[in-house]
C-alpha cells in the first residue's frame, strides 16, 4: 500500500521563472538516469527481491523516497514554466529582451501537452522508458548498478548548477546532490554487507562454479590496444580483488588466433535465396519443401 502526504519532503520553489531551465531540467526528471528511473528501479528490485529483511526493507524504502524526488522535481519544473511566452510577438514586448531567447529555447511540448508542467521525457523531448530500469534479481549485480546510477545522476544535477543561478532551485539542487552522495554510500555498503552476510560477492553470479571457467584467461589483463601505460594499472598486477588467492598478470598483446575464421557454412538454405545462389540441387528443395508441408 502506498499513502501520499501532500506535503513535499523539501521546498521545490524557485526565486524566478525560467523555462529555458526547465527544459534541461527535465533531464534528472525523466532521463535514462533521472529520478523516475531510480525510483522504479528500487522500487522494483524490492518487489521482486526474494530475500525477506533488511535488504528488501531497504530497497522499498529508498524507491518510495525517490517518488518524493520525482515529485519535487515535477513541482519545480511546472513553477520555473510560469508565465512562459507563448508567442515571439509576446516574448519581444516584455521588458526583459531575453524572454525572446528563452521563447526559443523552451521545449513547446511542456505548454502544448502538459498546459505548463512536466512529463516523463528527457531534455530533448525523448520519452522515459522502463528499459532504463534493471532488476536482475541478484542483489549484488543490482546494487552495483544502482550506487552508478546515484553517481551519474548526482554529476548530472551538479552540471546543471553552473546552468543556473536561481538561488530558489540551487536550493532543491542542494538537497538533490545531498541525497545522491547518501545513496552512493548506501549502496557500496549494502554491497559489504552482502559479502558480510556471506550471500554474494565478486564475480557475479558467486554461485556459478569457478572450475566451468578457462584458468588461463580468469585472471590475465589483455592489452588489446597499442597504449604502452594499461599495464601499469592495479587491473594488471597483483591480487585478485575476488579473495581467490590468484595474482594478476599481464601479456602485452594478444595471443596468436585460432585457426578458426567467422565463415558461415557455404550452403545456405535455398528458400533465403542468400548470395551466391545455394548450390542444392533442385530435388534437395524440393525434399525440404515437403518436408514442411
Amino acid at each position: 500500500m502506498f499513502y501520499h502526504v501532500q506535503n513535499m519532503q523539501y521546498e521545490a520553489k524557485p526565486d524566478a521563472p525560467d523555462p529555458a531551465f526547465a527544459t534541461r531540467f527535465q533531464e534528472v526528471l525523466g532521463g535514462k538516469w533521472g529520478e523516475i528511473t531510480v525510483a522504479m528501479q528500487y522500487l522494483f528490485q524490492g518487489w521482486n527481491a526474494r530475500l525477506p529483511g533488511k535488504y528488501k526493507d531497504m530497497l522499498l524504502a529508498i524507491g518510495t523516497e525517490e517518488l518524493g524526488h520525482v515529485e519535487m522535481i515535477t513541482t519545480m519544473i511546472a513553477r520555473l514554466l510560469e508565465g512562459a511566452p507563448m508567442t515571439v510577438q509576446e516574448a519581444a514586448t516584455k521588458d526583459n529582451p531575453m524572454l525572446a531567447a528563452i521563447y526559443g529555447g523552451t521545449n513547446p511540448q511542456e505548454l502544448i501537452v502538459n498546459g505548463g508542467g512536466a512529463y516523463p521525457h528527457d531534455s530533448m523531448g525523448t520519452p522515459w522508458s522502463g528499459a532504463f530500469i534493471t532488476s536482475s534479481g541478484n542483489l549484488y549485480a543490482d546494487f552495483s548498478l544502482n550506487a552508478t546510477a546515484e553517481m551519474q545522476g548526482r554529476l548530472q544535477v551538479a552540471r546543471l548548477w553552473n546552468m543556473t543561478d536561481d538561488p530558489g532551485v540551487h536550493d532543491l539542487m542542494r538537497f538533490l546532490l545531498t541525497r545522491d552522495h547518501m545513496h552512493q554510500m548506501q549502496w557500496l555498503a549494502a554491497l559489504q554487507q552482502l559479502e558480510e552476510d556471506g550471500l554474494e560477492k565478486v564475480p557475479v553470479p558467486e554461485a556459478f562454479p569457478l572450475s566451468e571457467e578457462l584458468p588461463d584467461w580468469a585472471y590475465r589483463f589483455v592489452n588489446h590496444s597499442n597504449g604502452k601505460q594499461a599495464g601499469d594499472g592495479r587491473w594488471a598486477r597483483g591480487p585478485a580483488p575476488d579473495g581467490s588467492g590468484n595474482e594478476f598478470t599481464y601479456a602485452e598483446k594478444p595471443p596468436p588466433p585460432s585457426q578458426d575464421k567467422p565463415l558461415p557454412p557455404p550452403a545456405g538454405d535455398p528458400r533465403l535465396f542468400g548470395t551466391p545462389p545455394a548450390t542444392h540441387p533442385q530435388g534437395m528443395l524440393g525434399k525440404v519443401k515437403e518436408k514442411l508441408t
